[in-house]
């Protein structure tokens, strides 16, 4: 039975909410909505998000995953259109990057005597041009996992901010922004949208939400995770529960697992 007109729309509200739980921001209160009151919310519990992302996945446009693909830490998936439209960081990080050079030109983005971040990056990057993939994975995991990490209310205030590779390479960033500057660089190095994904999911042990970016290669999936030094392999990561994942092209829900 498919929903009604209201049911859809409710749906589509309770995903945007499942978004807002996972970045991090916060939901106008009650007495935030009142003239002069100050908004503070509280989080969506991590069982209701999680209901109410199942919930949306039901209905939002559909499409099984391709036959063959393999199965994200063990969850089932569903594609969907239109990611640009559901997840507005992900929309405006894209934004910001397509009005700057970032990385694709060898540019300096700094006045001299200031530092050229993108002019060495894209230098690093040039290096790795003719390496094997391997390679490439295991460089840009090293290189960007050297940065601090350092929580996004302290670079630029605000709860959840997903940043640009050259404003994650002037200030680090949290666990997204490792993820979008690895993605970026394995574009830039000629990596198929198909096989990339930022991955937002619940870290079991810690119980906290994170992100990681998966790389498809054949049958098996390897993870560049800001919290674990080497590659690893999807299959032997246990207390990883994928939420939804993304690229330049789709996105996916995820259950099970």
């Amino acid at each position: 039975m498919l929903p009604e007109k209201g049911d859809l729309t409710l749906i589509q509200i309770n995903l945007r909410l499942v978004e807002l739980r996972h970045s991090g921001a916060m939901l106008p209160s009650a007495a935030g909505m009142t003239e002069g009151a100050k908004q503070g919310p509280p989080m969506f519990s991590l069982r209701l998000a999680l209901v109410l992302a199942a919930l949306a996945a039901a209905w939002l446009a559909p499409r099984p995953g391709l036959a063959g693909t393999p199965r994200l830490f063990g969850t089932s998936e569903v594609q969907h259109e239109n990611v640009e439209r559901v997840f507005a960081q992900w929309r405006n990080m894209l934004a910001r990057m397509r009005a700057t050079p970032e990385p694709f030109e060898d540019a300096c983005e700094a006045r001299p005597p200031g530092p050229c971040h993108l002019k060495a990056w894209n230098a690093f990057l040039h290096r790795l041009e003719d390496k094997p993939p391997v390679v490439q994975l295991r460089e840009v995991n090293d290189f960007l996992n050297s940065f601090p990490y350092i929580e996004d209310i302290v670079n630029w205030g605000v709860s959840e901010y997903w940043e640009t590779p050259l404003e994650f390479l002037h200030k680090s960033g949290d666990c997204e922004d490792y993820v979008i500057a690895k993605y970026m660089s394995l574009r830039f190095l000629g990596w198929p949208v198909e096989s990339l994904r930022i991955v937002v999911l619940d870290d079991l042990n810690l119980r906290i939400a994170h992100a990681v970016l998966a790389v498809y290669q054949g049958e098996d999936i390897l993870i560049l995770d800001n919290q674990i030094r080497s590659l690893v392999y999807a299959r032997s990561i246990r207390h990883y529960r994928p939420v939804y994942s993304l690229n330049e092209h789709h996105w996916w829900s995820h259950r099970g697992g």
